[in-house]
């Protein structure tokens, strides 16, 4: 990802217990940092330039990491078991899930078929759009029910979101969902296509520390 500076940045998703070795590799290859608070994370600023971004995958909510210093505190933090509920969700298909630690504690994927938008106009563009609205909130309603049906069995904290956003706030205004539609929302995940294996990715950086490092401009 390019800036306007020229420089480039870059994701990463690291874990607690992995966050102490990620930053003394980062000191290592650009000079020792200088730790500063930044909106609940934690900015890493080294001599040659480049910036690292840490964001909890969390808020402290009354239980904040412990530790002798900022980094300290942090990595305690993330390491904090959170119970989350996630829901993603894309044209063709979801996944629900109730994560913890990085783990997948119990899920349901399935399918699910949107048309995509027509390009004739009139009266056949407005039965399609009617069919179109009529299939999303059809997929929603069943996404709900089994978000709902999976999270009751477990003390659900934060909802994860993530996939396609309307599509999303469609499932979360469901009745099924008034509950946890109320709990507070972690940072929306990046999932082109909520099969398995991306639940999976999912659920890891959901309980991970989300790192946008700025590098040096050469």
């Amino acid at each position: 990802m390019a800036v306007n500076d020229g420089s480039t940045t870059r994701v990463a998703f690291v874990s607690g217990d992995r966050l102490a070795g990620w930053v003394e590799r980062f000191s290592t290859a650009h000079g020792t940092p200088v730790l500063t608070d930044v909106d609940g994370g934690l900015q890493l600023g080294a001599p040659d330039g480049a910036v690292a971004l840490l964001q909890p995958p969390w808020p402290a909510d009354g239980r904040p990491g412990r530790g002798s210093d900022v980094l300290a505190r942090l990595i305690s933090l993330a390491g904090q078991p959170r119970c989350i509920g996630a829901v993603l969700v894309r044209r063709g298909g979801y996944s629900v899930a109730v994560i913890r630690d990085g783990e997948i504690l119990a899920s349901k994927t399935g399918t699910g078929r949107i048309q995509g938008r027509p390009s004739t106009g009139g009266s056949s563009q407005q039965r399609m759009a009617r069919r179109r609205a009529n299939q999303a909130d059809a997929l929603a309603g069943v996404v709900a029910e089994h978000a709902a049906r999976i999270f009751a069995d477990h003390r659900v904290e934060y909802v994860a979101p993530g996939g396609d956003r309307p599509l999303l706030e469609l499932v979360l205004a469901e009745p099924a969902l008034k509950r946890y539609a109320a709990l507070a929302r972690l940072r929306f995940l990046d999932v082109p296509d909520p099969k398995a294996a991306a639940l999976k990715t999912a659920a890891a950086q959901a309980c991970a520390v989300r790192i946008l490092v700025t590098d040096p401009l050469p």
